[in-house]
C-alpha cells in the first residue's frame, strides 16, 4: 500500500500542475485580448474591455446548449451560411454569445463572439438612437424642418429644391420614412454610378451628391401623408446629426451613445475587404451570384458584397459593423427597462417603440406590437441580421456573413431558427457576460503549508 505522504505529494503534484496550466491559459488569454486592443486602437482598461474581447466560444459551450448549436448548425449547412453569431439577453443580462461556421473560410478561421459583421439596416437604429438623444440634449426637436433656409441643412449645396414640398420634412418624417422619398425607380443608395452621370461628377457619386439629386426631382407623395422605405432618410439624418452636434456623425455615436454605456468595438464598414478590421469578418454570396460593376465607376466585375455596393455613402443607413455580444449591450441600452441603465429616457424608448398604423414605421425598428415584441432586419449582399425582443424577457439578434436567395426575406427564416433554438434549450445559463472578465489564477490556500511539504 501507498504511504499517507506518499499519497500526499501525488495530490500536491497535481494541484502544482493543475495551477501552471491555469497561469499559461490565463497569460494566453491575457495576450490575445491585448493584440486585439492594439490592433483595434483600442485604449487598455479591465473595466472597458468590449464584453466581445472578453468572451469565447469555449466559455459557452455546455450541455446546456448543445440543442441549439445543433439547430443552428444544420440551419447555416442547409441555406449554404458560411458563418453566422449569436447573443441572447435574458431580463437583461447576456446569458449567451457565440460564433458558427467560418469567419473566413479560405483560411478557415472560425466564428467568435469578437467577431464583427455588416449589420445592414439595423444601423437604423443607431442612427435614430443618436437623433433621439439630440433630441433630450437640446440641439434639435424632431418638428424641426431639415430643407430650406431655415431648415438644419441649410447650406448652399441642399437649396436647389425643385419640389417646394420638400421643405415640409421634418425630422420625424424621416425616422418613420414618410418624407416623399420611394424606390419607384430604384434606391437612391445603390445607384452611385447613374447619378454622378446625372449630376456631371465623377463617380461614384457621394452621399451629398446624391441628396442634391433627389431634391432636383420632385417628391413621390407630400410628406406625412404616407410611408415609403427609405434608406436615402437615413443617410440625410446621418447628416443631420453632424449639423446638430458640431461633430461627424461617427463620432458623435462612438462618444454619446456607444462608448457611455461600455461599446468599444462598434465602427463604420468599408467597401473592400482589403480594408475590413482585423476581426471582421469575410462576407459571401450564394454560388450562383452575378458579377456586377464596381461602385466606382471604373468598370471592374465585382461582387456586391465587396466592392459592387457603396457601403461607405450608406451610413446612417446601413453601414456599422459590430459583434452580435456587442448588439446587445446596446439593446439594452435602449430598451426602456430598469435593470441596466439606459442612454435614452423612457420617454423617449416609448415613443420609438410605440405601435404605428399600418403603412407607417415606427423610429428606428422595422416594427413594434402593444405585446411587447419589437424588431429589427438588416439585409446587404454577403450579410443579413436580425434582432427581436420578446414578451417572455428575451431579446436575441443573429448576423451572417453569407447572404442568401431569399434577398431581404431571409430574416424570416432566421425568425423560425431562433424560435426552434428558444424552445430547445429548457433553461438558458444564469451568468451575465456582460460582467465577465478575464478568469484569475486560482489560487490554492492552505492552513499548514507543512503538511504537503516533503520531508523524506
Amino acid at each position: 500500500m501507498r504511504s499517507l505522504k506518499d499519497k500526499l505529494w501525488r495530490m500536491t503534484v497535481k494541484q502544482i500542475i493543475i495551477l501552471i496550466l491555469t497561469l499559461v491559459v490565463v497569460l494566453l488569454d491575457t495576450h490575445t485580448s491585448s493584440s486585439k486592443r492594439e490592433e483595434l486602437h483600442i485604449p487598455y482598461d479591465g473595466k472597458l474591455d468590449p464584453v466581445s474581447h472578453r468572451i469565447s466560444n469555449a466559455l459557452l459551450s455546455s450541455e446546456a446548449t448543445k440543442r441549439a448549436d445543433y439547430r443552428i448548425n444544420r440551419f447555416l449547412e442547409y441555406w449554404h451560411i458560411n458563418g453566422a453569431s449569436v447573443a441572447l439577453v435574458k431580463d437583461e443580462k447576456l446569458v449567451f454569445a457565440k460564433g458558427y461556421g467560418y469567419a473566413d473560410m479560405e483560411k478557415k478561421v472560425k466564428v467568435e463572439p469578437d467577431h464583427l459583421f455588416r449589420i445592414a439596416s439595423v444601423s437604423k437604429l443607431i442612427t435614430a438612437t443618436a437623433i433621439m438623444k439630440l433630441q433630450e440634449e437640446g440641439k434639435l426637436q424632431l418638428s424641426d424642418k431639415v430643407f430650406g433656409e431655415t431648415g438644419i441643412l441649410n447650406s448652399e449645396k441642399y437649396l436647389n429644391i425643385r419640389d417646394k414640398r420638400a421643405c415640409k420634412i421634418s425630422v420625424e418624417h424621416l425616422l418613420r420614412h414618410t418624407a416623399g422619398f420611394t424606390s419607384r425607380y430604384g434606391d437612391q443608395m445603390f445607384l452611385p454610378i447613374t447619378i454622378a452621370k446625372k449630376m456631371n461628377v465623377p463617380a461614384p457619386a457621394s452621399a451629398e451628391t446624391i441628396i442634391e439629386f433627389a431634391l432636383s426631382r420632385r417628391l413621390h407623395f407630400t410628406p406625412g401623408s404616407r410611408g415609403s422605405y427609405s434608406n436615402l432618410g437615413y443617410v440625410i439624418l446621418e447628416k443631420v446629426v453632424e449639423a446638430a452636434s458640431g461633430k461627424d456623425y461617427e463620432t458623435y455615436v462612438q462618444e454619446h451613445i456607444l462608448h457611455p454605456v461600455g461599446i468599444f468595438d462598434m465602427h463604420l464598414g468599408k467597401n473592400l475587404r482589403q480594408d475590413k478590421l482585423p476581426n471582421e469578418v469575410n462576407y459571401y454570396e450564394q454560388s450562383n451570384a452575378i458579377l456586377v460593376p464596381a461602385f466606382d465607376g471604373s468598370g471592374e466585375k465585382v461582387y456586391r458584397s465587396n466592392g459592387g455596393n457603396n457601403i461607405e455613402a450608406l451610413g446612417g443607413a446601413g453601414a456599422w459593423i459590430a459583434s452580435a455580444a456587442e448588439l446587445m449591450k446596446f439593446y439594452v441600452a435602449i430598451d426602456g427597462k430598469d435593470k441596466q441603465a439606459d442612454i435614452l429616457s423612457k420617454e423617449s424608448v416609448a415613443y420609438m417603440t410605440k405601435p404605428s398604423r399600418r403603412g407607417f414605421s415606427p423610429i428606428g425598428w422595422k416594427g413594434t406590437r402593444s405585446n411587447g415584441t419589437w424588431w429589427r432586419t438588416g439585409t446587404l449582399a454577403g450579410t443579413s441580421a436580425l434582432m427581436k425582443q420578446n414578451p417572455d424577457g428575451t431579446t436575441w439578434v443573429i448576423i451572417t456573413n453569407t447572404s442568401s436567395w431569399r434577398g431581404s426575406d431571409f430574416p424570416k427564416e432566421l425568425n423560425k431558427l431562433m424560435a426552434r433554438v428558444l424552445r430547445s434549450v429548457k433553461k438558458w445559463p444564469e451568468m451575465d457576460l456582460f460582467n465577465y472578465f478575464e478568469a484569475q489564477p486560482t489560487m490554492f490556500v492552505f492552513e499548514d503549508v507543512s503538511d504537503f511539504v516533503d520531508r523524506s
